[in-house]
């Protein structure tokens, strides 16, 4: 294999063709090839100790594919950091992860600035403007660099390290589980991800935030050798003219992009061609039915459902055809994993019966959060089992259903938002006497975040959206907030979170999909 994998043979074959497009840049193969041998060399230089990792802002720009699959190639753990974090967030991530540089681009340039100097990381490297802070280093002086990945490479396995809030509102981080964890060595790995992209040959549209696990995937697509196109923000127009422009084969969305695709006018979708495309995985969160009929009517049966989460990986998987006679389902088992489903006693349930849903662990894959061991031992139900706090039944058949969800946790938008975090922040306000935060029903996200408050006192709920959005990053505050006189609790004085989401949603499911 090529030291740079697939993208420094596809250099040597058609070092012309084009690689790597975002919004203001197109790179050949030879040029990605040049920029990526020369990143992972500047890794190597600064990130001298195996634990040593490298951020990489979430920013959907070309150099943020580039920093990730670079960091791949030189066993430099790099980590997924979203942009929108406010800097106190991120540097807590920045000192959990053991980060001794920072890669960002303008849109975070600030946060990162300022958490890197809280972090005490001293290396920050900034692409996509010339108005670097004091002590920054240009992309252009990395990507420029006489330093180059070493002919013979002698160090560990360092998957990329995303971050996932938690039921008690501290993030944690997970690597990614793009291969089993008993691949221990960087080469081996590269050798592993080059030769499993998950998606078809040709152009991968991506369309998410490059800090989520499923964008990334594109990493692992440009290192088998395969063009990858970065959208810099969702916009169903652009999507589809980027399809019909680049002959995209495959790209990773969530419902509510599918939903503001349907939103297009008749006229503007029957003026792009989408027939080039082979495989659209979806995933994030359920997908309302009549919304994936459409999509599949519209794009043909290339739509494939992924059922799973970033600590664990991809655990079910259900195609167009297979979801058309089985509606509702998130597929069948993806082996080597396997479905166990219990009641409240630990005891496992026949197929049809409805319980917590688990999936059993070879070795290998288990689940495992960086540095937090009770995370970690919290995943599993059982020894060997971990879950992802849903409920759900499996069909004699071997198809899963999920039908409600037993973890704190709201599915927005794709996006898993955990409400103890900005619980944590609205209860201490002044005048906030208690505070319980709830997914309710969103046309558009599927569920959004809503704050039910009880006031010790005056209280301006403009005022408390303003608080929460200067201590936390948007995304994770309340869309919407509610005064109540008073929050129900169970007989063990818990917050009866089922009672109070109950009253937004029709029927006893009290989750999208």
């Amino acid at each position: 294999m090529h030291r740079l994998a697939g993208i420094g043979a596809r250099a040597e074959q058609s070092g012309d063709g084009t690689a790597l497009v975002d919004d203001t840049s197109s790179l050949t193969w030879s040029e990605v090839a040049r920029q990526v041998d020369a990143l992972a060399g500047a890794m190597l230089a600064v990130a001298v100790g195996p634990q040593d990792r490298i951020a990489v802002l979430g920013e959907n720009r070309g150099p943020t594919v580039l920093a990730h699959a670079a960091g791949i190639l030189a066993g430099v753990g790099t980590v997924a950091v979203s942009r929108q974090l406010t800097a106190h967030e991120m540097a807590d991530q920045l000192l959990d992860a053991g980060v001794v540089a920072v890669i960002t681009g303008p849109a975070a340039l600030t946060a990162a600035t300022e958490a890197a100097k809280q972090a005490g990381v001293g290396t920050v490297v900034v692409h996509g403007t010339l108005d670097l802070p004091d002590g920054a280093v240009a992309w252009d002086a990395w990507v420029a660099g006489d330093r180059t990945l070493p002919a013979e490479l002698d160090r560990p396995a360092c998957p990329l390290l995303v971050y996932t809030s938690g039921t008690t509102g501290k993030a944690r981080g997970t690597p990614v589980r793009w291969a089993p964890s008993t691949v221990t060595s960087a080469r081996d790995y590269v050798e592993v991800l080059a030769g499993r992209s998950g998606f078809p040959p040709g152009p991968h549209l991506v369309v998410g935030p490059l800090q989520h696990n499923g964008p990334l995937t594109s990493v692992r697509h440009l290192l088998s050798g395969e063009p990858v196109v970065v959208l810099g923000r969702f916009d169903a127009d652009r999507v589809l003219a980027l399809v019909q422009q680049h002959r995209v084969t495959s790209s990773v969305m969530v419902p509510t992009h599918f939903s503001r695709l349907l939103a297009l006018p008749d006229e503007i979708r029957a003026r792009y061609e989408v027939s080039s495309l082979v495989n659209v995985a979806h995933t994030g969160s359920a997908c309302p039915a009549d919304v994936k009929r459409a999509m599949i009517d519209w794009f043909g049966p290339v739509l494939v459902e992924s059922y799973g989460g970033s600590e664990i990986g991809t655990v079910c998987r259900i195609t167009s055809e297979e979801w058309l006679v089985h509606p509702g389902s998130v597929g069948r088992v993806v082996p080597p994993f396997e479905a166990v489903v219990l009641d409240e006693a630990g005891v496992e349930l026949a197929p049809g019966e409805v319980g917590v849903l688990g999936f059993r662990t070879p070795p290998g894959r288990e689940v495992s959060f960086h540095r937090d061991e009770e995370k970690t031992r919290s995943a599993y139900i059982a020894p060997g089992v971990a879950t992802l706090g849903d409920v759900g039944y499996v069909t004699p058949d071997g198809f899963l259903y999920i039908t409600d969800r037993i973890s704190d946790m709201v599915l927005s938008g794709g996006v898993n938002l955990y409400p103890a975090e900005s619980e944590k922040v609205l209860v201490e306000h002044p005048s906030v006497a208690e505070v319980a935060v709830i997914g309710v029903p969103d046309r558009d996200l599927g569920e959004a975040l809503r704050a039910l408050v009880v006031a010790s006192g005056d209280l301006d709920l403009e005022e408390l959206t303003v608080y929460c959005r200067e201590r936390l990053a948007a995304y994770k505050c309340p869309k919407t907030y509610e005064l109540v006189d008073a929050l129900p609790r169970n007989a063990m004085g818990k917050l009866d979170k089922r009672a109070l989401r109950r009253h937004y949603w029709d029927g006893d499911r009290t989750i999208a999909g």
